[in-house]
């Protein structure tokens, strides 16, 4: 390797060498990897990881350059990319920039050449955790202040980050179509495309919109959508929900399933390193059927009597403030829980993404789901 212009630093102390390449400068933040084998774009605009550094497990990164139609934001959220073996390809089809050029065009600093076996084997064995990357010109010790002085993932609201400051509306308000409104956390493109496709006008509105705002033009449903942070400290966020369950249908997705889970009383806690990639089994309990899904969450939900783990493959319940809910969907990985019902009141929620940004497609079909179900309930 050629003599290391740049390096990555854990809060443990931990140390990797490698390439400059992106933007100048340094980025701070806790630092996760993920196991996509594709989908780079998507990953480093999708607003879920706001407030991070992505560590990719595939080798070769930029293969395909940059398209427009692979943002799944208006702009780059992660704040660093850590790679093994970047290029800046622009010959792929449907290039319009290469990868590492869009990266500096995006002010993200990024690092090549890093071991990032060592690094992800690291962060498996001691836990995400803040770090940054930062150039040789930069001495430890001014690292070291830099990262201290990060806020920890625990307790945070990034929300406020990526949220629209304003209402607005997507769709054609098709005659036999659903009006969904949306709190809009940090919602990927690719899950608004999807209800569209399916007929449904979406309105998004910011993360401070009130229950009255929401219910306004009596849309048929509420979404909840993905995002940054901890969830634990979104509680005016879990107030308005509290305020809607029962009036409307309420969905959610990653975030958004933390969210109403917490809205019926359930508490969340913060995974050793989170799910992140497209590789992620899941078990849907009301089918039977293993699902191979996209994920890209830090927090997950505690199963009955405070367990962070279901055993068996068994339709739990939880005794919550709106009644019943019933597990509907397991991790297959770790046994964490990936989606509930609720039984007495119309509401559902699945951890993962089933949009598929990128990923694959197993699961597009609660997209169906939901929408049947808002229409047969309208």
């Amino acid at each position: 390797m050629n003599a290391a212009t740049a390096y990555v630093l854990l809060e443990d102390g931990a140390r990797f060498d490698g390439l400059a390449c992106g933007a100048e400068g340094h980025a701070v933040g806790e630092i996760v990897f993920t196991t996509s084998m594709s989908g780079y774009q998507e990953a480093m605009t999708d607003p879920s990881y706001a407030g991070q550094l992505i560590t990719f497990t595939y080798p070769q990164i930029g293969n395909y350059g940059v398209s427009d139609e692979a943002m799944e934001s208006d702009r780059g959220h992660a704040r660093a990319a850590i790679m093994r073996a970047a290029v800046d390809h622009t010959d792929a089809p449907r290039a319009t920039a290469g990868w590492l050029s869009w990266l500096a065009s995006q002010a993200i600093p990024a690092i090549t050449d890093v071991d990032t076996r060592a690094l992800v084997r690291h962060i498996r064995d001691r836990g995400a955790m803040r770090g940054g990357v930062f150039p040789a010109s930069l001495t430890e010790q001014q690292a070291r202040e830099l990262i201290e002085a990060e806020p920890d993932m625990a307790g945070r609201d990034l929300v406020g980050d990526v949220t629209p400051k304003q209402l607005t509306v997507v769709g054609d308000g098709q005659v036999g179509g659903v009006l969904i409104a949306m709190i809009d956390t940090g919602v990927k493109r690719s899950i608004v495309r999807n209800l569209l496709e399916r007929g449904a006008t979406v309105e998004l509105h910011p993360c401070t919109a009130t229950a009255q705002e929401l219910l306004a033009n009596s849309p048929d449903a509420i979404f909840l959508a993905n995002g940054p942070g901890d969830p634990a400290s979104l509680d005016y966020v879990v107030s308005t929900v509290r305020e809607i369950i029962g009036k409307r249908p309420v969905y959610g997705i990653c975030l958004g399933h933390q969210l109403l889970c917490r809205a019926v009383g359930l508490e969340t806690y913060k995974l050793p390193f989170g799910h992140h990639g497209a590789n992620h089994p899941v078990k849907d309990l009301t089918t039977s059927v293993v699902e191979i899904t996209s994920q890209n969450h830090g927090f997950a939900v505690l199963g009955p009597n405070g367990s962070k783990t279901i055993d068996e493959d068994e339709a739990v319940r939880w005794e919550t403030d709106y009644g019943a809910a019933e597990l509907t969907h397991i991790n297959l990985y770790d046994r964490t829980v990936e989606g509930l019902a609720l039984k007495d009141v119309q509401g559902a929620t699945v951890q993962y993404h089933p949009e598929a940004g990128p990923g694959p497609n197993d699961a597009l079909h609660l997209f169906d789901r939901f929408v049947s179900e808002i229409r047969d309930a309208a």
